[in-house]
């Protein structure tokens, strides 16, 4: 498919949409570790911090916000490259916040079929309003099946026919696949050119938007080819969640239970009292739900960018969610879908371990539940499909696998790769069709 293209310039300036503008709501992390530092750390400090200003923005874990929320502003703290994350309803319409975060005289929006109609129009006025920006579009296939390097070639492609220059900024629209592959284009770009998020999915906006990890898919593993690449800012409008289909809405909580699952018990108490208003689209909700997301993503990018440790956390359920894209062929189970399901798995091995107790393997199957979300692979995934799959994980270190497996009381987690090997073995026998 050939990718289109557009330059748009919108003469007028839309200051109204200035005087419009909530006063911003702005909540700052540093550097905050993971709790399984040792406890007289500096580390460990720093993290007992970020808790106590992260309880500070903590609503009541069974209460929805009442009110409509000002624009609020989290910061993802990495020193000179900090970077702002700007959530509220609206903010496509005020092209300040964006335009201030493109130093140059060119912009690059990269945006899928699907998105194009419902917001590219916005997104160009927002860049070009005041004048002074010349913006290219590329508009790409939609789906996870269509993030590989030859649809990723057509941005390059692009860039190269507009000749644009090392000062140009590259914007993605869309979802998580849009956000990955125009993070890795700019990220390759003559070896590096500005790069903003504009998420419009669950998913990107509560995950794959921040924290810089970039890149396609290879078809023996997702996520395999990509770099780390910080954007310049974050901008979620909240009401791009109305376009959403039920099933990706669905798909982008399974993020959101994550993070109360590995470091944030309030939110998890706070999404089984509070599930029934995200999937009816409770603007409050969720823009409180994609607040505390981005708060715990902050943090712990803020303590370990490039995956070293800590990060590796935010993948529980991956390893397992991944060998399920990857087998059933990239864009049949949502990314989120899979997720699902590789949570339980995780769960139900953690429990095997003797880690969390069955209380809690309970509730969290009945979260996903409520959510819509699976809480099973599909029936036809075998148990060697696993095994071959997870054998080329990313979090595979000196050729042994190490999981994130949930471990104590709600809200704690560990990456490990030294459990009994039984008790993983006996999890994929329990879930997969060919051992039943």
């Amino acid at each position: 498919m050939q990718a289109a293209c557009a330059t748009a310039a919108v003469p007028a300036c839309r200051q109204a949409h200035q005087a419009r503008q909530a006063a911003p709501v702005v909540v700052t992390f540093g550097r905050a570790p993971h709790s399984q530092q040792p406890a007289n750390s500096t580390a460990a400090r720093r993290l007992a911090a970020a808790a106590r200003r992260r309880s500070g923005v903590m609503a009541s874990a069974v209460a929805a916000p009442t009110e409509a929320p000002a624009m609020k502003v989290v910061e993802v703290d990495l020193g000179d490259r900090t970077y702002p994350i700007y959530i509220g309803r609206g903010l496509l319409d005020q092209g300040e916040l964006l335009r201030k975060h493109i130093p140059g005289k060119t912009a690059l929006i990269v945006t899928n079929e699907t998105v194009a109609p419902l917001y590219l129009d916005r997104c160009l006025a927002a860049v070009t309003a005041c004048g002074g920006v010349k913006a290219e579009v590329v508009v790409l296939p939609d789906g996870e099946q269509h993030k590989t390097l030859e649809v990723l070639q057509k941005v390059w492609d692009k860039a190269l026919e507009c000749r644009l220059d090392r000062n140009t900024t590259f914007i993605a629209l869309g979802g998580g696949v849009v956000g990955d592959m125009t993070g890795f284009a700019a990220a390759a770009y003559q070896r590096g050119v500005h790069f903003i998020q504009v998420p419009t999915t669950v998913m990107s906006q509560v995950d794959s938007s921040v924290g810089g990890k970039t890149g396609v898919n290879h078809p023996l593993g997702k996520n395999m080819i990509g770099a780390f690449y910080q954007p310049r800012c974050v901008l979620i409008d909240t009401d791009s969640l109305n376009t959403l289909p039920d099933r990706e809405l669905a798909s982008g909580i399974s993020e959101v239970i994550k993070y109360g699952l590995i470091r944030d018990a309030p939110l998890f108490e706070w999404l089984e009292a509070n599930m029934d208003k995200l999937l009816q689209r409770d603007p409050e909700a969720f823009t409180y739900a994609i607040e505390r997301s981005c708060v715990n993503k902050a943090e712990v990018v803020a303590a370990d960018e490039k995956e070293g440790g800590v990060r590796a956390t935010l993948n529980l359920g991956h390893t397992f969610g991944h060998a399920i894209e990857t087998c059933t062929g990239y864009g049949a189970w949502l990314h989120g879908e899979a997720v699902g399901a590789g949570t339980m798995m995780a769960a139900d091995m953690s429990h095997r371990l003797g880690w969390i107790d069955a209380e809690l393997l309970q509730r969290i199957r009945a979260l996903n539940e409520k959510a819509r979300l699976p809480v099973e692979p599909p029936p036809n995934m075998t148990v060697e499909q696993f095994r071959n799959t997870m054998a080329v994980d990313k979090k595979v270190q000196d050729g042994k696998l190490r999981l994130i497996l949930l471990k104590g009381p709600l809200g704690g987690c560990v990456i490990t790769g030294d459990f009994e090997v039984q008790a993983l073995e006996d999890t994929l026998a329990a879930f997969c069709s060919d051992t039943q």
